[in-house]
C-alpha cells in the first residue's frame, strides 16, 4: 500500500475517533502528497513520498525554532506533536554508530582529506544510507565536524 492509500485510511480512522490534530495532520500530508503527484503529472513513487515527509518535518522543526524565539511555546508544541503524526510514515532514524560508519566508509570511498570534498562525502554517506530517515543537517554537521579532524 502507498503512501496516500495508507494516510487515507488512517485519516478515516482520525475522523472516526474524532482525533481534530490528527486528522488536520493527516490532511495537511495528503494535501502535500497530491500537490506532489500534480507537480510531477504522475503517481509518486516511495522515495519521493518520504522527501514530501521529510520536508514537512524539516519545516516543522524550523517552526518551532522560530516560534521558541518568540515565547510562544503553546505553538512550538502544536508543531511537535505534528512531528510526532508525520514521523510515524517514515522509516527509522540512523543510529548514532550507523551515521558514524556510513561517513567513514564514504570518506574512504571519496578519498576525502579536507572540507573541500565534504559535498561528495555527504552524497556518498547518504546512498548508505538509503531507506533510512537521514536528518541533511545532522548528516552535514557531523561530515563536517569528522573532516575538520573533531572527531
Amino acid at each position: 500500500m502507498g503512501y496516500i492509500e495508507r494516510i487515507q485510511s488512517d485519516l478515516t480512522a482520525a475522523m472516526k475517533e474524532k482525533d481534530e490534530l490528527r486528522l488536520s495532520v493527516l490532511r495537511m500530508v495528503k494535501s502535500a502528497l497530491k500537490n506532489k503527484e500534480i507537480e510531477k503529472v504522475r503517481p509518486l513513487d516511495d522515495m519521493e513520498s518520504l522527501q514530501v515527509l521529510q520536508t514537512l518535518v524539516k519545516q516543522r522543526r524550523e517552526s518551532i525554532d522560530q516560534f521558541t524565539r518568540g515565547g510562544r511555546k503553546d505553538l512550538a508544541d502544536k508543531e511537535q506533536k505534528e512531528i510526532a503524526i508525520i514521523e510515524e510514515y517514515l522509516p527509522a532514524a540512523p543510529s548514532d554508530d550507523e551515521i558514524r560508519h556510513a561517513i567513514e566508509a564514504a570518506i574512504v570511498e571519496a578519498g576525502a582529506d579536507s572540507l573541500k570534498q565534504m559535498g561528495a562525502v555527504i552524497k556518498a554517506a547518504r546512498a548508505r544510507l538509503e531507506g533510512k530517515s537521514v536528518d541533511g543537517k545532522v548528516l552535514s554537521d557531523r561530515v563536517r565536524e569528522r573532516l575538520a579532524g573533531k572527531s
